[in-house]
């Protein structure tokens, strides 16, 4: 973890229950690496947290009022330096899943020691992820099949443009080389680019270029071959 008073990590902490909030603060505080900027107990803290002064992490629970899975997806798209790491007591790989896809960097259990919760930190600061151990392997497993039911959903081949653009995606050219290389405004390719987020069930670029790489031969137009 960073090191020295001039660089250390701010933590803001959104979770309604008064008592555990300050708890964890206590705990970021004796590792003499964190600073809590802010305590926050509804889901609307977390975008509003980070909005109001800078935050490198944010501790969440999910158990509290407001939709906390679509305020960590703002956070994500609007503010990605900010990660958060759920810190919750639910089980439920359902909720997991829904919270990483959001783009949580970690997701800890209630109980957990006061070292798995820095080490998380640590992680997410890295721009790792962090699972509880000992919930990993069934989180990991839900995701995989997610992911698989997601490439099962893609029934309907690319046109001939669509495969072009795919294969210039996955040769690391951004937008504006891809319709200097096809002769097309950037315009147009931003539009293509909606129409493969829907097609391949992807929610940003990173995840056309994923799904792109596991495409078979019989997904692409013959005509594009």
């Amino acid at each position: 973890m960073r090191g020295g008073s001039s660089s250390l990590v701010s933590v803001g902490i959104v979770d309604d229950h008064p008592l555990l909030a300050e708890g964890i603060a206590a705990v970021l505080a004796r590792s003499k690496k964190c600073v809590v900027i802010e305590i926050g107990s509804r889901a609307e803290d977390i975008v509003g947290i980070p909005s109001r002064q800078p935050c490198d992490i944010l501790i969440v629970d999910l158990n509290m009022p407001g939709d906390v899975f679509s305020a960590i997806a703002e956070l994500h798209d609007n503010a990605p330096a900010c990660r958060v790491v759920v810190f919750t007591a639910s089980t439920e790989t359902e909720h997991a899943v829904k919270a990483l896809g959001a783009g949580a960097a970690g997701y800890i259990l209630k109980g957990s020691s006061a070292t798995e919760l820095l080490d998380a930190v640590e992680a997410a600061l890295r721009g790792e992820v962090y699972i509880t151990p000992s919930f990993a392997a069934k989180v990991i497993g839900a995701l995989n099949h997610k992911t698989a039911e997601r490439q099962a959903q893609v029934s309907t081949k690319l046109s001939v443009r669509e495969e072009q653009i795919v294969r210039l995606l996955l040769c690391g050219k951004q937008n504006r080389e891809i319709a200097r290389s096809l002769d097309l405004s950037e315009k147009t390719v931003k539009s293509y680019m909606t129409n493969l987020m829907a097609k391949l069930h992807a929610r940003n670029r990173l995840e056309v270029v994923i799904a792109a790489q596991k495409l078979k031969p019989a997904d692409f137009s013959s005509a594009g071959r």
